[in-house]
């Protein structure tokens, strides 16, 4: 019987199994399809953050100069960006899932069985595997990862398109991590929820464009998103001339946490990873995947443990109590910047991005610890233009129970 058992070959699953065989774990996965299947989606990341962990050497494309524009200017952001070559990424997680022997099953998961010793799924097809425990990595729609129902879901949502244009989108050799200039839209598209456009120049003629809606419930539709991008690069004179690839994402920014008692353990969209206010979750996967597994694997060293004591100790490893309270500071500024109008939302960031980039670029990995995210928000508070911090005050009226949540959780 194998220790671990993977639902799901994404990035979450494949890294997660590549760091549970490297901790000496015996792994097999789940996957719908051949886990060497592409994946669809580009994953930017902060250089800086794949420096932390010695995984630079898996980035495609690095760009120094990057911006935000807002209306009244743009910010130059001095920091590093960089492009995932996921297919490097993906062959070099198998590789190591190779390498220590991990066995690949294809076929959806149907039904998980829970024993006193171990726990049995049974495909679709009535094949079943066993194992001591099991992790669901199969994204924020799993099926078998209990949380209380959110009712109100915000998605982030996007439309992009990776081609050739008949003038550059972006500046030479430069990333646009938001545009949320609007002066192409109508007085009344305005109105509408706000959209940005992430750019970046690929080389060689190639750029990639996608519009952008950070969180919105409902979720803007692919056909809005889509329209709004082709109106952002014709009232700049540019016209698609080939496109190469057509990218579209859609996931919950607010999901909620999943109850931690059960038997199953989540990770990536699972588990609910994805950072409330901003949607980064592939530095998250990154950096808590090793410790998960180190987690697990002194967990399952004892031969008595049993699976609900081995799924408890995943889940502890995971949402320690420091990182439950960050979440809910997280899904406070979510709430923040979908209630404040267009204006509003524009001088919100001109201050984060002026803040020290430490401040900003440990908010966006949530890699600082809670007392230096507070300390970082008040100092944006502090900087913040008066429609801002009364948008601030208005929230903590509206959404306090979330700030609570983060003093008691």
């Amino acid at each position: 019987m194998q220790d671990v058992l993977v639902i799901g070959a994404g990035p979450a699953g494949l890294s997660l199994v590549a760091a549970l065989a490297e901790a000496g774990l015996a792994v097999q996965g789940l996957a719908l399809a051949n886990p060497a299947h592409p994946w669809p989606n580009t994953y930017g990341i902060w250089v800086d953050e794949l420096e932390d962990l010695g995984l630079v050497t898996f980035l495609e494309h690095r760009w120094k100069d990057c911006v935000v524009h807002v209306n009244s200017a743009t910010l130059p952001l001095h920091r590093e960006y960089g492009l995932l070559s996921k297919d490097r990424l993906q062959t070099h997680w198998l590789s190591q899932g190779n390498k220590h022997q991990v066995t690949w099953h294809q076929g959806k998961a149907e039904q998980i069985e829970h024993f006193s010793t171990h726990a049995q799924v049974t495909t679709e097809t009535g094949k079943t595997l066993t194992a001591r425990l099991v992790i669901d990595a199969s994204g924020h729609q799993s099926a078998f990862v209990r949380r209380p129902a959110a009712p109100d879901l915000a998605f982030q949502a996007a439309y992009g398109i990776v081609g050739r244009f008949s003038e550059p989108p972006t500046q030479p050799h430069q990333m646009v991590l938001m545009d949320y200039r609007d002066d192409h839209l109508t007085p009344a598209q305005r109105q509408e929820p706000p959209t940005f456009l992430y750019a970046m120049d690929l080389g060689d003629g190639v750029y990639f464009v996608e519009e952008t809606s950070l969180a919105h419930h409902p979720a803007i539709s692919m056909q809005a998103l889509s329209q709004r991008l082709h109106q952002r690069l014709r009232y700049r004179g540019i016209e698609v001339k080939e496109i190469h690839h057509v990218e579209r994402c859609l996931f919950p920014m607010n999901q909620s946490l999943p109850d931690f008692a059960q038997p199953v353990v989540g990770f990536g969209g699972a588990a609910s990873m994805v950072h409330p206010a901003t949607g980064y979750m592939v530095g998250a996967l990154l950096r808590r995947g090793p410790g998960l597994a180190k987690a697990i694997a002194t967990s399952l060293g004892t031969q008595d443990t049993t699976p609900t004591q081995a799924a408890g100790q995943a889940w502890q490893a995971l949402w320690p109590a420091d990182r439950v309270r960050k979440h809910y500071l997280y899904l406070f500024g979510l709430e923040n910047l979908m209630d404040f109008d267009t204006p509003q939302l524009h001088q919100f960031f001109a201050t984060f991005f002026g803040l020290p980039t430490d401040d900003w670029a440990g908010f966006l990995a949530d890699s600082r610890s809670l007392p230096e995210v507070v300390q970082a928000m008040v100092g944006l508070f502090g900087r913040a233009p008066n429609s801002v911090r009364w948008g601030l005050m208005r929230s903590v009226f509206s959404h306090g129970h979330l700030l609570g949540r983060t003093l008691m959780s």
